[in-house]
């Protein structure tokens, strides 16, 4: 697999372990757990430093959220991402934003919400390459008679994460 290339990377702690945030100059890239890196992310000095203040930029707000997600005075957000993934994973991956704070939803339903009735597992999959997250609540997603499936952080950090959000 080819890594994607970012401007700035920085890791920072956080009640579910360390987070390693990236971006590019168009948006952020990556929310990523410890040892569970979904994409291989290269920091490459090609990028101006224009750009790299950009990616700065994004990260900084991207870590500001977080904090006030963590500490419940933020339900949803608001950061520029810039994404790659195929088509599938792409629409997988915005209809995660659907799915309201507190609340969870099924595969199967997502996979409806993409226009794919049948493609339940390809969702899973899809969910498991998620790049952002937290921003996009793959953690959200259950299975149909609600029990806690895969998580690509881990199923301790996903009742870490869902517990937070009712409480």
């Amino acid at each position: 697999m080819k890594p994607v290339v970012v401007a700035v990377s920085r890791s920072i702690a956080s009640p579910v372990g360390i987070l390693t945030l990236s971006a590019s100059s168009r948006g952020l890239t990556g929310v990523q757990f410890e040892n569970d890196i979904v994409e291989r992310f290269v920091v490459a000095e090609s990028f101006s430093a224009k750009e790299r203040e950009q990616a700065a930029g994004f990260i900084a707000t991207a870590e500001a959220q977080l904090g006030e997600y963590f500490d419940r005075q933020r339900t949803v957000f608001a950061v520029k991402l810039d994404l790659l993934g195929t088509p599938f994973q792409m629409e997988v991956w915005n209809s995660l934003a659907r799915i309201p704070y507190g609340e969870t939803t099924s595969y199967g339903q997502q996979a409806k919400w993409v226009g794919r009735p049948a493609a339940v597992r390809a969702v899973g999959g899809a969910n498991g390459r998620n790049p952002v997250a937290i921003v996009l609540p793959c953690h959200r997603v259950v299975g149909a008679n609600g029990s806690l499936t895969g998580f690509g952080g881990g199923l301790e950090r996903k009742i870490w994460l869902l517990e937070h959000e009712k409480n």
